[in-house]
This record gives structure tokens, C-alpha cells and sequence, in this order.
């Protein structure tokens, strides 16, 4: 079984602005650069012949290339359960219509429809039990977050794996947007 996503990764460029801001909140497991990505489809477990025909699906997206910009920043759960804190997604049609096409990629490899709403996003940290008035001065300080635009010219295909210091991440495939 292989744990899959599908996602674009975060230039380094990017990325070092949101590391910057990788502090404050107490017991927080915050993400390095190189596993700062936007989402598109999370796979989940699945077999290799899943994989394949996820692949093969993935293979016949055609999109155009375009540029993302990252703004603001936010928690997913309320009070004690808040779990994490991330950088938002300027809204963007193209990325809402590649997301779109990684569903119906998921669904022609006969995968259950996602049922979440999609809020792109790049996680920075994850918590557990975090205090809410330290995650709401971190929200608060940090919420003008905007980043320069940035190209994206392809998406991949990830694998995830548990270690005892979070999830670490390989690209398995990497597909290309039309230039």
C-alpha cells in the first residue's frame, strides 16, 4: 500500500518567507521547506494498481501554467482542537480548475469522491493541544502574510510516510502544466 497526494511544492524562495514565521506558538511541530506544499487531491492508502491507473489519469490533465500568490494565514479546528496553522492561497480560478481535474483524475482511478470543501493552503505547523490565545496572537500577528506571485508549471504525485518526526514526503511523478 502507498499513502498518496497529489500537490504543487513551494519554491524555496517561498518558502524561506514562511519559515521565517515558524515561531510562538509552544509545542508546535513546524514543517520544514521541503514539505511546504498546496494540497490538491489527498489519495490516501491505496494499492499499486491504484497508483498505476491514478498515474495513467494524471497523465491526461492538461492545464495551463500560472502564477499563485500566498495570503494570509489560519487554523484548521476550534478551541482545544485546534490542530494546525497554515498560510492561505490568494484565490485563484486556474488553481481551482487543477484541483478539479486531480478530482476527476481520482475518480476515474475509481477513488471515492472527496467530500471536503477545498481550501488551498500550505500547512506551517501541526498541534496538539495548543493554547488559543497563543494561536490567536500568532494568527494576528502574522495574518498580512502575502507573498510575491510565483510560477507554477507542474503538480506531483507524493508519497507520505509517518516518522517519529512527522510525515516525510517523496515525489513519486511529476506532471507538466501546457507553458
Amino acid at each position: 500500500m502507498l499513502r498518496l497526494f497529489t500537490a504543487i511544492a513551494i519554491p524555496p524562495e517561498i518558502g524561506e518567507g514562511l519559515l521565517s514565521r515558524q515561531h510562538g506558538i509552544e509545542g508546535a511541530r513546524w514543517r520544514p521547506l521541503e514539505a511546504f506544499h498546496i494540497t490538491l487531491r489527498f489519495i490516501g492508502d491505496v494499492a499499486e494498481n491504484v497508483a498505476d491507473d491514478l498515474d495513467e489519469a494524471l497523465m491526461q490533465i492538461d492545464a495551463p501554467a500560472f502564477d499563485l500568490t500566498l495570503a494570509g494565514v489560519g487554523h484548521f479546528g476550534e478551541g482545544a482542537d485546534i490542530h494546525a496553522v497554515w498560510a492561505g492561497v490568494e484565490d485563484s480560478a486556474p488553481l481551482r480548475r487543477l484541483q478539479k481535474a486531480n478530482e476527476s483524475a481520482a475518480r476515474a482511478a475509481e477513488l471515492k469522491p472527496e467530500t471536503r470543501i477545498y481550501t488551498p493552503h500550505v500547512t506551517l505547523a501541526y498541534l496538539k493541544r495548543a493554547a488559543v490565545p497563543e494561536v490567536g496572537a500568532w494568527i494576528q500577528a502574522h495574518n498580512l502574510l502575502k507573498s510575491p506571485s510565483f510560477p507554477v508549471d507542474r503538480f506531483g504525485l507524493y508519497s507520505s510516510w509517518q516518522t517519529s518526526a512527522g510525515s516525510v514526503y517523496r515525489l513519486e511523478r511529476e506532471y507538466l502544466l501546457r507553458g
